[in-house]
């Protein structure tokens, strides 16, 4: 195909509608997983047993522990995300979701107490209970959100 075959084609609706839109795809997930890091951030900062350092030094239920954690929160930002229609709503619900979500994790961890000792001292079917219902929050409060 020579170059001047390949105009017609750029200049094709379909083409032109991604090439518009594909930035502001681009912005809109770089938004949110800033938003994600901030999240595994904040609690990580927040957390008693500072998962990372554990994770560190090779225990394997903190690692567990944390990556539920991650995908915990990545849950309800991705379907904040696909609700949100401008970089303002995106950013008041993917910090709302955070709040609520690193609340609810805090909560699940008081009401299952012990579990989180027990990811420190690595025991992964601790940590795999624990990831467990802090995924099934992550999913209610994902489905709260679509409203």
């Amino acid at each position: 195909m020579n170059a001047d075959a390949l105009v017609p084609q750029l200049s094709r609706p379909e083409v032109q509608a991604f090439a518009a839109g594909f930035p502001i795809t681009l912005l809109h997930a770089g938004v949110t997983l800033a938003l994600l890091a901030f999240g595994a951030v904040l609690y990580a900062v927040l957390t008693p047993w500072k998962e990372i350092g554990q994770i560190r030094e090779g225990n394997a239920a903190a690692s567990v522990a944390f990556g539920g954690v991650i995908v915990g929160l990545a849950i309800p930002l991705a379907v904040s995300l696909g609700q949100s229609a401008s970089l303002i709503e995106i950013g008041v619900w993917g910090l709302a979701t955070i709040l609520m979500q690193l609340l609810a994790f805090r909560i699940t961890d008081v009401v299952l107490m012990g579990l989180p000792q027990r990811v420190q001292e690595g025991e992964v079917s601790a940590a795999v209970l624990l990831v467990s219902a802090k995924l099934a929050t992550a999913l209610v409060l994902a489905a709260a959100v679509t409203g």
